[in-house]
């Protein structure tokens, strides 16, 4: 077996491939999105019909979307979600955009939560300047009605931080633990009392991931291409296109793991769930809503009809009883109704 030293094949050719397969990919999504728009059309007026259709499919959800689902936020989606939708917004009307950009859409009745009636949270699909490639969002912020905030201040305070830095120009990313603003400390503290682990779903509306901007992506996608175009060029011409390892290593972003001021680490890998599996299979999870109810409903029938077969067995024994009773006391009567035998003298 050869080894890397042996072979003549370059890292940048077989980055080249694997960008090439997600390319196909990404046409592949964009022509399944175009085609099944029609159905999902024809589904949404369907299931509008349907009385708590996605409260049961959110209630039937698969595990990486129903473990961050609470009990309270449960108990909002059965009793006020009226409906919900993903549409890839960036290729709506003819659009060129990425088709892995998705549009969340919830609609609400009126609840003892929030005001809002729709949110609405959006998610870009970026490329970094150092080759990362994923989802980033900016957070939305919910209307709480007093005492009801299911995310306890963390949403706000991610929204106002957004608002900081947005001002400043910062990141918080971009700026060292000791010289946070009140705000980011703030927010930081409290994700450190509260923990990750039992946090609202909603507080998945303050995700906001890694900073890429849409410049930032547009010049990544460019510069790739014209990398890409290079390589092709110089491999048809038989000759070897040096890398730039200097221009390179000055573009490498650094890692941006840190999460101090993350209120849903998962915010995307949910966004992914939502989008991919739930969204698509929506009916699926209502049949198995409906079958659960069903076997349910049967066994409190089973559940009856032992209870009811008990209380005949008691019934019987009961009238056996009586049975018995009623003989003895005839017995008895017709002891005292024969004469008595006369005794001998």
């Amino acid at each position: 077996m050869a080894s890397p030293a042996e072979t003549s094949v370059t890292y940048e050719e077989l980055r080249d491939l694997e960008n090439e397969f997600e390319d196909v990919e990404t046409e592949i999504i964009r022509q399944q999105v175009q085609l099944s728009r029609p159905l999902y059309e024809k589904r949404e007026k369907v299931v509008a019909q349907i009385p708590n259709f996605w409260p049961l499919v959110f209630e039937q959800a698969p595990q990486d979307i129903d473990e961050y689902i609470q009990p309270q936020d449960s108990a909002l989606l059965l009793s006020s979600l009226s409906s919900f939708s993903v549409s890839h917004f960036e290729i709506e009307s003819g659009g060129s955009g990425d088709p892995r950009s998705v549009l969340f859409r919830f609609e609400f009745a009126e609840n003892e939560y929030f005001e809002d009636k729709v949110l609405e949270k959006k998610f870009w699909s970026r490329r970094s300047k150092g080759g990362w490639t994923g989802l980033v969002s900016e957070p939305v912020n919910i209307k709480w009605k007093k005492g009801k905030d299911l995310t306890s201040g963390l949403l706000g305070l991610v929204n106002a931080v957004w608002e900081e830095e947005k001002a400043a120009g910062k990141h918080w990313s971009t700026v060292k633990s000791e010289d946070f603003t009140d705000k980011q400390k703030e927010l930081k503290d409290q994700i450190e009392k509260i923990g990750l682990g039992g946090l609202s779903f909603f507080a998945w509306f303050g995700y906001r991931g890694r900073r890429v901007s849409a410049e930032e992506n547009k010049a990544a996608n460019e510069k790739l291409q014209e990398k890409r175009q290079a390589r092709k060029a110089a491999a048809e011409a038989g000759e070897s296109k040096k890398e730039e390892d200097e221009e390179d290593d000055e573009e490498e972003e650094e890692e941006e793991d840190e999460i101090e001021l993350e209120i849903f680490p998962d915010g995307d890998s949910l966004a992914l769930a939502l989008s991919d599996d739930l969204w698509p299979g929506a009916i699926k999870y209502f049949t198995q809503a409906q079958e659960q109810e069903l076997a349910s409903d049967d066994d409190f029938e089973d559940d009856d009809d032992d209870d009811d077969d008990d209380d005949d067995d008691d019934d019987d024994d009961d009238d056996a009883d009586d049975a018995d009773d009623a003989e003895e006391d005839d017995e008895e009567e017709d002891a005292d109704a024969r004469p008595a035998k006369k005794r001998k003298a």
